[in-house]
């Protein structure tokens, strides 16, 4: 089967910068790694065929091998330039500076005071904090204080872990890296460093107060800004306030999760709020007024129009609470109760009576309604029997 144009495999025009070509193998590579497709058993051969073709666009003389004799450039007669895959140790090679390109961030390549003879030191945990506010809280917004088992930096040392604050020195086994490799056959493969464990540096004299750590477990009080309109699920992230990193590394990050309290008055869906209210039997007929509490504290008288019945929604406008991020206030959604009195007096229950003897049909439209429709049924059955 002949060979893919290799500007093609990377998808790229023929005239791509050295930055564009790394731009797309990374994204191919990335794409159609085995680890990544296991369920493709086409995905190896492609994985393959992508380092390749990037393996001779990198090098500027295989290059230009490559666009001046194609693929003729690396077989047996053409010119070499000594690029292509020559057998297992090339590929393993190429196999490398993948792992190298796409996992270095996580095993030590790369980043701020590191490099290939030094390697940075370790990143602090991020912490997780589970925070209760009350409904008043969420609403208004509110300043917490609170207290945090985490690990600080040890002042002693300075946080590098080294008596007197010493700089640590570059572990002679992997040379700072952290890591060393060997070759397996086909794979070159990783290990973490048995020397240093991973960390790139050892210390010949470890601080007595930290034990070489370069910190110490200490619980911590920070004060902490609730915004107004915060909700169960909402997430506030402290940059820099979770666990120092390990020998000066830099510190994680501290997460506070927000969860609002059940509130006895108010049940909240997003920025509005439902308040469940009684209403007497007499002020559901009547009509009237009825004052109900609002989350700010305050009081709102609502009119009850005549004749309501249970579950009847009034809305008061911008009695809710507020978002979070800017965008006005929610509702309050007021449901009425109507209540039936209890523990009836023997002159309420005579003038019931009365009341009873007084009613019409129209009075109870729903009612008349439903026994209607049962009484159809009703007959509707007989005629089938």
């Amino acid at each position: 089967m002949a060979k893919r144009d290799y500007y093609d495999v990377l998808g790229v025009a023929k005239g791509a910068s050295a930055e564009e070509l790394k731009k797309a193998y990374r994204n191919k590579a990335k794409e159609l790694h085995p680890d990544r497709n296991s369920d493709n058993p086409e995905a190896e051969a492609q994985f393959k065929e992508v380092n390749e073709a990037y393996d001779v666009l990198k090098d500027e003389n295989k290059k230009a091998a490559y666009d001046r004799y194609g693929h003729a450039a690396f077989e047996g007669g053409g010119p070499r330039g000594g690029g292509g895959f020559q057998g297992n140790a090339d590929f393993a090679s190429a196999f490398s500076d993948v792992f190298e390109d796409l996992f270095g961030d996580f095993m030590g390549r790369g980043g701020q005071g590191q490099g290939r003879g030094g390697r940075r030191a370790a990143r602090g945990q991020d912490l997780r904090y589970n925070l209760r506010v009350t409904l008043e809280e969420a609403f208004k917004g509110v300043q917490k204080t609170i207290t945090v088992p985490t690990s600080v930096g040890c002042e002693t040392c300075h946080g590098t872990g080294a008596e007197g604050g010493a700089e640590p020195q570059v572990c002679p086994t992997c040379s700072g890296m952290g890591k060393v490799r060997a070759q397996q056959g086909f794979f070159t493969v990783e290990r973490t460093c048995p020397t240093c464990q991973g960390a790139g540096q050892t210390i010949k004299n470890p601080c007595k107060t930290c034990h070489g750590a370069g910190r110490l477990e200490k619980e911590r009080s920070l004060s902490v800004n609730i915004p107004a309109g915060v909700e169960t699920g909402t997430r506030i992230r402290l940059a820099g306030e979770g666990e120092a990193g390990m020998r000066g590394g830099p510190a994680g990050d501290l997460y506070i999760f927000i969860e609002t309290r059940d509130h006895p008055i108010f049940q909240r869906d997003g920025v509005n709020l439902f308040c469940r209210v009684p209403v007497s039997l007499i002020t559901a007929a009547l009509g009237g007024e009825v004052e109900v509490p609002t989350i700010d504290g305050g009081k709102a008288r609502v009119k009850v129009p005549s004749g309501t019945q249970t579950g009847k929604q009034l809305r008061l406008r911008a009695k809710g609470m507020p978002a979070l991020r800017g965008g006005g206030v929610g509702d309050m959604l007021i449901e009425l109760a109507v209540e039936t009195p209890v523990n009836l007096s023997s002159r309420q229950k005579e003038l019931l009576r009365e009341f009873e003897k007084l009613e019409a049909e129209e009075n109870n439209p729903e009612g008349s309604s439903f026994f209607a429709k049962v009484k159809g049924f009703w007959d509707g059955m007989k005629g089938q029997s």
